[in-house]
């Protein structure tokens, strides 16, 4: 569209939530059930996942499978209950993703267009300038253990940095941000001529009143994610395979143990406190999400005899996540482990 820019959020604000979890998790010292737990290697093969949940008024059903990053990298997901489910349905409710659009103008003050071109600090700044002392003495550490020499990425700016970062520690886990659910899932439903409904909130951000500081705080914003992760690193990888184990095998205790105590990822939440998110109108963005998922989601109910839906974990176990809405506005919900 001329004359705006689409910013990339969409599905960022739900596809790190173990992270935030594990950071706050970091400081409990294992059980002695988890220090055997934390023994445990990533399943591999074919897995079937973990099973349905089922929203209901009257007659009309809303079945929900939710999902979960990372997942174990060598798991072949397979569920017969999942394609029966949807061969049945007459919708697919979509993740719900946020579309921000910028006007250029703004795009411009920001200094952000650098960003969307090349990894590297638009001034040139380096990491050992950006962040501080302890930070960048643990990012050395962290850099050498899975990345190894790479003289280049000291001079990327720190979303990146973080990025590459979990994925080469996930995959020395043997684990994935990268699974085919949402697209066999998708490509299930087209197989049964099944309509798909994007989840999708569209904003258009307005304009900042002062656009270097805004800028500082996105570096800010940044740099508190790259420690976040690096905690998550340190301290959490094992718990995060014992969590895709759980997943793939479809073992609801554990999930239910570990399930993340916050709904949206941590290094994306600090946008909406910011004031520069006051300024551009994101301080809400997440509510707005989940209020656009919800009206999909009744309306589905109220017009199909059975919608299947998408939705992040912790959006389906937490009691203030989406379905736990649901379940405060009437509808009965019952888990996979209550349906056996």
């Amino acid at each position: 569209m001329r004359g705006k820019t689409i910013l990339y959020v969409g599905a960022l604000l739900i596809s790190m939530s173990a992270w935030a979890q594990s950071a706050s998790d970091a400081q409990k010292p294992p059980s002695p059930v988890d220090a055997v737990r934390l023994q445990t290697v990533t399943v591999t093969g074919i897995q079937p996942g973990p099973g349905l949940w089922k929203v209901s008024q009257g007659d009309h059903v809303l079945w929900v499978l939710g999902t979960l990053t990372p997942l174990p990298k060598h798991m072949k997901w397979r569920s017969t209950q999942v394609e029966q489910v949807i061969a049945q349905s007459q919708e697919l409710l979509e993740p719900p993703t946020a579309e921000l659009r910028m006007h250029e103008g703004l795009l411009s003050r920001l200094n952000l267009q650098p960003s969307f071109n090349s990894h590297k600090n638009p001034d040139g700044a380096n990491l050992q300038q950006l962040l501080p002392p302890d930070v960048f003495a643990r990012w050395q550490t962290l850099k050498q253990q899975y990345i190894g020499n790479n003289s280049g990425i000291e001079y990327w700016q720190p979303m990146p940095v973080t990025e590459k970062l979990r994925e080469k520690a996930l995959d020395t886990a043997k684990l994935t941000d990268t699974s085919d659910v949402v697209d066999t899932v998708t490509r299930l439903a087209r197989k049964h001529n099944v309509r798909l409904t994007p989840v999708k909130y569209e904003m258009m951000v307005g304009s900042a009143v002062d656009a270097a500081e805004t800028q500082r705080q996105i570096t800010q914003r940044d740099i508190a994610c790259l420690d976040q992760t690096m905690q998550s690193i340190e301290r959490d990888l094992d718990t995060l395979t014992v969590r895709a184990n759980a997943w793939a095998t479809g073992d609801m205790a554990t999930l239910r143990k570990l399930a993340p105590g916050s709904r949206y990822d941590s290094c994306i939440v600090p946008v909406a406190n910011a004031d520069f998110a006051q300024q551009l109108g994101l301080h809400d963005l997440p509510e707005r999400m989940e209020g656009a998922w919800l009206t999909t989601a009744q309306f589905a109910l109220s017009r199909n005899a059975q919608t299947f839906a998408l939705l992040p974990m912790e959006q389906v176990l937490s009691p203030d996540g989406l379905v736990g809405k649901l379940k405060a506005q009437g509808y009965t919900v019952q888990a996979p482990d209550e349906l056996e």
